[in-house]
């Protein structure tokens, strides 16, 4: 049985290119996120993932994410999924569209044997469609996650820029010693931005696995990603989310 460390909302966002209006494939987008909402906490941590999707769970694929913003309030987070408009010298006028919700549930994080998951189970949409295959996100599946001591440096052209790399008070950088990588254990590393984390895709049964069930809530009790992020319904489409269809 494995010993949980936190539990909590997650919500799933991607966001188009520059100028892409309308999603039809994995190329046609930017970036990927994962937004946490702590249970009993005043917290939002948005983090980026690589490869703008989760790691493969069939072939235990590693990704590289980091935490780009952690806020207490949910309008300082939803503020850059909002469209931002750029003036450049060559093309004039660009325009970063609004994410796009793709996915909300529930998750943990929890020690088994010698390290710690995150396990999510996805409560919207009920099935998973074409948008979620191809980011890979599951019904439900579980991530062994690690943190990067930011003291090591990365190969070239990989990781945060030393200037973006997490801060950490001693008692959590204590942890790393003289290890390139730790347990999420405590989940607050995930409280500093510049935090840098490798996932591996680990199971697509985090019951069996992990000795947890992970219950779907009924929908009257269901975290709605635009009541909790503020997020305006006529700005960020909603058929992702409610469909699993690009947009």
């Amino acid at each position: 049985m494995a010993d949980i460390l936190e539990r909590g909302d997650i919500f799933f966002l991607y966001r188009p290119k520059l100028d892409v209006q309308t999603v039809r494939r994995l190329d046609d987008v930017q970036r990927f996120y994962m937004v946490l909402k702590p249970e009993r906490k005043k917290r939002f941590r948005r983090i980026i993932i690589g490869r703008k999707r989760l790691p493969d769970i069939g072939k235990h694929e590693r990704t590289w994410g980091f935490v780009d913003r952690v806020t207490q309030t949910a309008e300082e987070v939803e503020d850059d999924f909002d469209p931002q408009v750029y003036e450049t010298k060559t093309r004039g006028e660009r325009v970063e569209p609004p994410a796009r919700p793709v996915g909300e549930g529930i998750y943990v994080i929890a020690r088994h044997d010698d390290h710690t998951h995150l396990a999510y189970a996805l409560e919207v949409p009920e099935t998973p469609g074409e948008a979620q295959r191809e980011l890979n996100i599951r019904k439900e599946a579980s991530l062994i996650v690690t943190v990067k001591n930011p003291d090591v440096d990365s190969p070239p052209e990989a990781g945060l820029a030393r200037t973006r790399k997490a801060a950490y008070p001693h008692r959590l950088k204590s942890k790393f010693g003289d290890k390139r990588f730790v347990d999420l254990d405590p989940p607050d590393f995930l409280d500093y931005p510049g935090t840098e984390l490798v996932l591996v895709g680990a199971s697509f049964n985090p019951a069996h696995e992990l000795g947890l069930k992970l219950r779907a809530r009924r929908e009257s009790e269901r975290a709605d990603i635009f009541t909790e992020l503020k997020m305006e319904r006529d700005v960020h489409p909603a058929e992702p989310l409610l469909t699993g269809k690009w947009a």
